[in-house]
Order: C-alpha cells, then structure tokens, then sequence
C-alpha cells in the first residue's frame, strides 16, 4: 500500500474535531435530559437514607419503651410479692416461741418493706423516662410518616419523568456510544476529563466573537487562525475546552 493510499485512510484533524462536534450535541442533548429530572435523583436518594434512619430510630425507640414496660411490670411484681412477704411474716410473728426468732422476722419485714420503696423509686423513675420515650417515639413516628409521604411524592414524580425521557435517552445513549467509535480514544479521553470539570457539560466550543465560547476570553488572532486551519487540536489557554471554527459547525457535504 503506497504512503498517499496510507495518509487517505488517516483520520484528518478536521475529520476528528467534525466527529467531536456530534458527540458534544448529543451529550447536550442528554444533559438537557438531566436537568428536567434536576435535583430529584439525589432529593429521592436523601429522603430514603432519611427515612431508614427514622425507621431504625422508631425500631430502636420501640425497643427501649416495651423494655420500660416490662421493667415496670417487673417493680410491680416485686411490690406485690414483697407484700405477700410481709403478710406471711407478719402472721409468723404471731406464733414465734423466742425473741430471737421475732427479731428475725421483724428484719424481714424491715427488708420487704425497703424492697417496696426501692421499687416504688424506680417506677417513678421509670414513668419519668417511659413519658419522655413515648412522646419521643411519637414524634418520630411523625415525623417519619411525612418524609415517607415525601418520598413518595417524590418517587412518583421521578418515575414520571424517567418514563417520558427514558426511550429518548437510550437512544441518544447509543447515538453516543456510536459516535465515539469514530474518535481516537486520547481524544475521548481528553473530551471527557474537559466535560467532566465543567459546568455546562460542554468540553469542545466555538470561537464566538473572537472568544472562547466557554469562558468568554479573547482568544488571540494567530491562535484563532491556526484553530481555522485545522492542522491540530487546541484548547483555550483559560478554561481548556477544545477550540473549534464556526465551519465544524456547517455539516461536512463528504
């Protein structure tokens, strides 16, 4: 194969910076997508770690105030078991044969009888803190039941706009996985890394009124003739998007 045979086969710079061109407008197009769903991919995303969090919250709350419950439940049956207690004792007294004894089931008694405060002490305190859970719990619970109404909302009003753009984006999806077949991967690479680091998505702009049509600073005449010239690939010295001439924009009649 001659060298002339060779260097027609060679993608021009023209060719490539042509290619590039249709890539950006489609990934436009799919930015344009994007920004209809705005921020509700990420509103969604908050509101669900926020409710698993009220669910472990009320899951935890529950936990706490049946534990409360049964601790109450436990004083009152030590009360009623240290009175049964004191009865027996007290009936026992009535029938001791010697001080010694007497003495004995007076201390009992004395014991059941603090046993009774203690546990009274308790339930109080238990009371206190079984309020404040409850109540606890009960806000949550609220507040739970609106942000999952929330994020209902917010689901169904995704999932609106996911099917009315979803068929449109996954056919520009492949128009662009198809388009950068036709660019060299450095190339793509570059695209891309630019894109990425900019706002308005655009890695590859025009020069208009002898700016960067990105970042708006002049670009100096020799640079603008040589981005005219097609010869190689430039970026603006400012912003680093890819310069091109309004002729990429004209479609190629080849």
């Amino acid at each position: 194969m001659s060298k002339q045979s060779v260097a027609e086969k060679e993608t021009t710079v023209e060719e490539k910076l042509r290619s590039l061109f249709s890539l950006q407008q489609i990934d436009s197009s799919i930015d344009k997508i994007k920004i209809i769903r705005g921020e509700l991919p990420l509103e969604v995303a908050d509101l669900e770690d926020e409710v698993a969090g009220l669910e472990t919250r009320i899951s935890k709350l529950s936990e706490e105030v049946k534990n409360l419950d049964e601790a109450n439940a436990d004083r009152k049956n030590s009360i009623k078991d240290a009175q049964e207690a004191i009865k027996k004792y007290t009936s026992q007294q009535d029938k001791v044969r010697n001080n010694r004894e007497f003495d004995s089931l007076t201390k009992e008694v004395e014991y059941q009888n603090l046993d009774i405060q203690l546990s009274e002490k308790k339930m109080k305190e238990i009371k206190v803190s079984l309020s404040t859970k409850t109540e606890i719990l009960k806000e949550t619970e609220a507040n739970y039941t609106e942000r999952k109404n929330d994020l209902d909302l917010k689901k169904a009003e995704l999932n609106d706009i996911i099917s009315e753009t979803q068929k449109e984006e996954e056919v520009l999806d492949k128009k662009a996985k198809d388009a950068e077949k036709h660019i060299d991967a450095r190339l793509l690479n570059a695209y891309k890394r630019i894109r990425s680091n900019t706002k308005n998505g655009l890695g590859l702009v025009s020069i208009e009124r002898d700016s960067c049509g990105g970042c708006f600073n002049k670009v100096p005449p020799q640079t603008q003739i040589d981005i005219r010239a097609h010869k190689k690939i430039i970026v603006c010295e400012h912003c680093g998007r890819i310069l091109i001439d309004s002729s990429i924009l004209v479609p190629s009649k080849n």
